[in-house]
């Protein structure tokens, strides 16, 4: 319980570092392009400390959600907000270059990118992460009845790491001379083509009752007498039933390391091609997303919560928690990679108030400007931020009510790895 609830804590502090960089990304890039910036916090609410620097104040907050930086400029409303000497005036964020502008507002989301890059590129060169032709060879595996066979009965209670010993009853077709590499062609005279359809009839097999399976090994065709055992197993509706098994498991080719360990030069390349593969699927999941609201609705009302369904701050913690407790640091790791991708990503969409709402505006402001100029018309200024209050606004319930679907998702029916 103590590691579990230390990932817990180790977790959530990873996310509330990774937010503060996301912030000093924008600070440190405004400052260099001579922007002002007047306040650089870590969370929100009441002020626990703070000192002033220059003319920037950093300081800490009592509710650890997240942080913010204040760079003058940034809306109309906040030159507003702010006393200014006319030397000041043009150091403002909007008075700036388009391409310094487009930089400090993308720089959170490079951060988060930047971050995730170097821890993945260390799991990736060092640590070892899975292997996606390991996978590969996985998804091919179910296509047919090629098998592994397993040395015995694994007990009831075995957990990830359990091997056999010889106190363990044989598995039925280790026992009955079954080899890696055999595929199951025939149970009990019923003809097996794929993974799927073996499962299939040797579930519907009474445990105990000895069966003849048929095999094709280097080309000919095999017979043994099989005697399955009696297993539990959990259904998909979160039940569980006892059925017969003969202690077989999808073949893997065993010249495939299930983990790969790159090195530091390799590591680079394999880690960009891992980046691109996560962007995609960031992409894909986040054309998802509305799709998974009713299913998280469900579990909230008492379904089984699907193991695709978002999860918030609180439910990822939970995860690292968990991934504490099972001692898998490099899941634990690879979950903030993913986490910090998403975010990077997410905050870019042209949507405020994200970063990508600001950045989608100055270009706004900037091919509008243009357009005036070519038809001989007055430059039409800056955007009327007020107009698109209520624009903002919207998003943020939208955001708020499915961050507090997903928060009490994960508090009352949460998603786990290790069961």
């Amino acid at each position: 319980m103590l590691a579990y609830t230390t990932g817990i804590v180790l977790f959530a502090l990873a996310i509330l570092i990774s937010v503060s960089l996301h912030e000093l990304g924008h600070m440190l890039t405004a400052k260099a392009f001579g922007m002002k910036v007047t306040r650089y916090f870590v969370g929100f609410g009441p002020t626990l400390w703070s000192t002033r620097k220059g003319e920037t104040e950093y300081g800490v907050k009592g509710i650890p959600l997240g942080g913010f930086v204040k760079i003058v400029g940034m809306t109309p409303l906040e030159e507003e907000d702010e006393e200014l000497t006319e030397k000041d005036k043009k150091r403002v964020f909007w008075r700036k270059p388009l391409w310094q502008r487009t930089v400090v507002l993308a720089a959170g989301s490079v951060t988060h990118f930047v971050l995730a890059f170097a821890v993945l590129w260390i799991l990736v060169s060092f640590i070892g992460v899975a292997n996606p032709a390991f996978a590969e060879s996985y998804e091919r595996s179910q296509e047919s009845a090629t098998v592994d066979v397993t040395d015995c009965i694994p007990p009831e209670d075995a957990d990830l790491d359990f091997t056999c010993s010889a106190a363990d009853q044989p598995a039925p077709a280790f026992d009955a001379g079954m080899l890696d590499g055999d595929e199951i062609t025939a149970v009990a005279g019923r003809e097996v083509t794929d993974w799927g359809s073996l499962i299939a009839v040797v579930s519907e097999l009474e445990p105990g009752e000895t069966v003849e399976v048929t095999v094709a090994r280097d080309g000919t065709a095999e017979t043994f007498q099989v005697t399955p055992y009696e297993a539990e197993v959990e259904l998909e509706d979160g039940t569980t039933e006892q059925v017969a098994r003969i202690g077989v498991t999808p073949w893997i080719d065993p010249a495939i390391d299930p983990v790969m360990v790159a090195g530091p030069v390799q590591g680079v390349g394999d880690t960009a091609s891992y980046t691109g593969d996560m962007f995609r699927e960031t992409f894909i999941a986040l054309g998802k997303l509305p799709s998974k609201i009713p299913p998280l609705w469900d579990s909230i009302m008492g379904a089984e919560r699907a193991e695709d369904t978002p999860v918030s701050v609180v439910g990822a913690s939970r995860l690292g928690g968990e991934m504490v407790q099972y001692d898998q640091w490099a899941m634990f790791f690879m979950l903030l990679v993913v986490l910090n991708y998403f975010i990077g990503i997410f905050n870019l969409l042209p949507l405020l108030p994200m970063d990508g709402g600001h950045i989608a505006i100055a270009w706004y402001e900037r091919v509008r400007s243009w357009l005036a100029a070519k038809r001989g018309m007055p430059d039409p200024g800056r955007v009327d931020y007020l107009k698109l209050m209520p624009l903002t606004y919207a998003v943020i319930i939208l955001l708020g009510g499915f961050m507090l679907l997903t928060i009490t998702a994960d508090i009352v029916n949460p998603i786990t790895i290790f069961n």
